[in-house]
């Protein structure tokens, strides 16, 4: 049994997380079907991907913060997880877009790596959706950096 408890049910988490996928999707079929634009949908994708690798990077914030029970070698831990994830992000936002889209596929699934050492103390739903959202952005990721990359 984890330790967190929530009056919310795992559908309006998963509401909000899966409808955070659409700008990845969007902007991906943008990259691919609009090339006039490209550069522009492309810069939007790693923008936006850096946005939300910080914002899954601050739950290990409040993880840290909410979690009863938690050793403090183990809150450390993630505190100072916490601020990586920004740091990916921003770092991938100056690199060419190929290179800045491999950067935050890394971020992401490193992160879910990170998650999954809370898997104790999460909701069970939480970690499959977490991999759900993390290969989809990664895909996309990926896709659109490859497109990018050969000029398709």
């Amino acid at each position: 049994m984890n330790s967190v408890s929530t009056k919310f049910s795992p559908s309006r988490f998963a509401v909000l997380g899966y409808g955070g996928l659409l700008p990845f999707i969007g902007l991906t079929l943008l990259i691919l079907f609009y090339a006039e634009f490209r550069a522009l949908w492309s810069t939007m994708l790693v923008n936006y991907g850096a946005v939300i690798l910080s914002f899954i990077g601050a739950l290990h914030w409040g993880f840290a913060m909410a979690l009863q029970g938690m050793l403090a070698e183990h809150r450390r831990e993630r505190l100072m997880w916490s601020v990586i994830p920004a740091l990916i992000g921003w770092v991938s936002t100056l690199l060419a877009v190929p290179l800045g889209c491999l950067m935050l596929t890394c971020g992401f699934a490193v992160h879910l790596w990170q998650d999954q050492k809370l898997v104790q103390e999460l909701p069970g739903w939480y970690l499959p959706m977490r991999g759900h959202l993390t290969v989809v952005a990664s895909l996309c990721l990926l896709l659109s950096a490859f497109a990018v990359l050969i000029d398709f």
